[in-house]
């Protein structure tokens, strides 16, 4: 059982994923925790352990896949309440190691918005002599930025905010895109190779296509409810890629806390009461948040 020291709240319409604490008690066969050790869990719970994706330890592509919040529970038999919970009981295999090096409450985010930056910037093969750009400064976006830099990547950000400049540059950009100048994109068309999007606001896939040189692939973590038409002639001129990426498995989960312990990698965040989690969600859904609300659970 993981005691929750802290939950996080992530989107407005799937809150409170990841828990992160000590382990308060185990059962008799689990040989990877004791009690007092720091776990986490982050957006899963459980799958069905068998298909082919469970089997390749991709288990985030499992059709039976339980999240860690608003899945049915089999053992309760009710719902799985994420972050909001006092405590949750979870079998080892799916629970977390988390080094003593890491900031406790920070380390919360990575477990939901670091490894869905982290396992398409790795897939990819992100690192020294590529050109990578980030699309959109966010709870997503500030972190694809952080592991982006840390890869050894040329990384440009882009944003639609002059606002971000500053922090887009102390967060580990080599430059700054205004994707709304058309001179600024122009720079850079023909270029990249590899671009994540981690905007869920309706934007122009076009463009970013355009910006890609021969082989680029541009990946999709953001979830716009709008999508508008994408031209094949800008995938097929230069035999560019869209795709898309959910988080990673437990596996390359794993790898990423131990690869952000050994680099000194957390996300940035704000740290609430349970009591100003409705200020919160408030400030979610209008981006106002640096870059993630974390709730300290002591405070229930």
């Amino acid at each position: 059982m993981v005691e929750n020291d802290w939950g996080m709240s992530q989107y407005p319409m799937v809150p409170g994923h990841e828990i992160v604490g000590r382990v308060t008690a185990v059962g008799s066969s689990v040989t990877k925790f004791k009690a007092g050790d720091l776990a986490g869990v982050g957006c899963m719970v459980d799958s069905c352990r068998t298909c082919p994706n469970c089997a390749a330890g991709e288990e985030q592509y499992c059709d039976g896949m339980v999240l860690t919040y608003g899945s049915p529970d089999s053992h309760t038999g009710g719902l799985t309440y994420g972050g909001y919970s006092k405590a949750v009981v979870v079998d080892e295999k799916y629970v977390l190691g988390i080094s003593p090096k890491l900031d406790l409450a920070a380390t919360a985010p990575l477990l939901c918005a670091g490894i869905t930056t982290y396992s398409p910037l790795r897939h990819w093969g992100v690192g020294p002599g590529k050109k990578v750009g980030v699309v959109g400064l966010g709870g997503l976006g500030h972190m694809a930025l952080k592991f982006a830099r840390s890869f050894g990547a040329h990384v440009v950000q882009f944003t639609t905010s002059e606002s971000k400049i500053e922090d887009a540059l102390r967060l580990g950009a080599h430059e700054v895109v205004l994707s709304k100048d058309e001179a600024q994109m122009a720079k850079h068309v023909d270029s990249f190779d590899f671009i994540i999007d981690t905007v869920s606001a309706t934007h122009d896939f076009n463009v970013l296509i355009n910006q890609l040189r021969r082989d680029g692939s541009l990946v999709l973590v953001g979830l716009p409810s709008n999508v508008p038409p994408v031209a094949p002639m800008g995938l097929i001129w230069r035999r560019r890629s869209i795709a898309g990426s959910l988080i990673g498995g437990i596996k390359e989960t794993q790898e990423m806390l131990d690869y952000c312990a050994e680099h000194s990698i957390v996300s940035d965040i704000e740290l609430i009461s349970i009591d100003k989690i409705n200020e919160a969600y408030k400030r979610t859904v209008a981006a106002d948040v640096k870059y993630r609300f974390v709730i300290d659970m002591a405070t229930l």
